[in-house]
């Protein structure tokens, strides 16, 4: 299966315009899309208006230019897209126009798919795709997922209680996992792709971690081994660890943010993920 992975657009067009042309050209198989999307937010509007009109559109055009064999799209939100824009998402998977993934298994081409958007505790206020990781654990300088912004009602006990590794297991339930490809938005705990530029920094005389990632994907991926998974939300991490991939016993890890102007697509067959090369254009 060939593939082409890119995240955190931010709503920016002309990154969207040069995925577009990457398509167009190259008429991959898969194209996967590891949240946020959507420009910041300032009303819930302003992100439902940009999926509804310019998203929809783009999409179109990407599967319009390979329709002999067909390209799917594979999304899933991140914490910096509102949880309000999932019922859009919802009507474009309706649609036929993308696969929206998150906490669902799909398959496609003998492979099972599946898609997670949700990151630990952050220092941001929108809590909307955040959840406690392994415990009830807040690193310093980050706020609880109990307090924050929503634009969607979660129970306060759910909110409390649930956690990251719970859904995974949930997520994963009997199945093997080995030939499996997941979609994250947050990478793995102390990887290449989740290294933060906290150096030096502190909250309240406490060191801020340098590493943001998820401990409880990295012991899912330890423990349970899929094939390929693929994240985003860290963009600088690429610049401080000089590598935009990782292994973690036999899965291959892909982060595919950055913090420089261009677009990091990132191409690889699902048969051979160890050959994946990332295009900066």
């Amino acid at each position: 299966m060939k593939c082409h992975f890119a995240t955190d657009l931010h709503g920016k067009k002309i990154l969207y315009e040069k995925l577009i042309d990457a398509a167009v050209s190259d008429k991959p198989d898969a194209i996967f899309l590891g949240g946020d999307l959507t420009p910041a937010f300032i009303t819930g509007d302003s992100q439902e208006t940009f999926l509804q009109e310019y998203f929809r559109s783009a999409l179109r055009k990407i599967k319009s230019s390979n329709s002999k064999t067909g390209t799917e799209i594979f999304v899933i939100l991140g914490n910096d897209d509102l949880a309000s824009c999932a019922e859009i998402m919802s009507e474009l998977d309706a649609e036929g126009i993308c696969k929206y993934i998150h906490g669902r298994k799909v398959s496609f081409l003998g492979n099972d798919i599946y898609g997670y958007s949700f990151v630990p505790p952050t220092p941001f206020m929108l809590k909307d795709w955040e959840k406690y990781d392994v415990s009830r654990f807040v690193d310093p300088g980050c706020i609880s997922p109990e307090d924050g912004y929503r634009s969607v009602f979660r129970e306060p006990n759910e909110i409390k209680y649930s956690t990251i590794r719970q859904d995974l297991l949930e997520l994963k339930g009997d199945d093997d996992v080995r030939n499996s490809i997941f979609l994250f938005h947050s990478p793995p705990y102390k990887t290449n792709l989740d290294r933060v530029a906290n150096d030096g920094k502190h909250h309240e005389s406490a060191p801020l971690d340098l590493f943001a990632g998820s401990i409880a994907i990295r012991r899912f991926i330890e423990e349970y081994q899929p094939m390929i998974t693929m994240h985003g939300h860290i963009h600088e991490s690429a610049r401080l660890t000089g590598s935009w991939k990782d292994l973690i016993g036999n899965t291959v890890c892909f982060g595919a943010a950055l913090d420089g102007p261009e677009l990091a697509l990132i191409k690889f067959d699902s048969g051979a993920p160890l050959k994946a090369e990332r295009a900066l254009l």
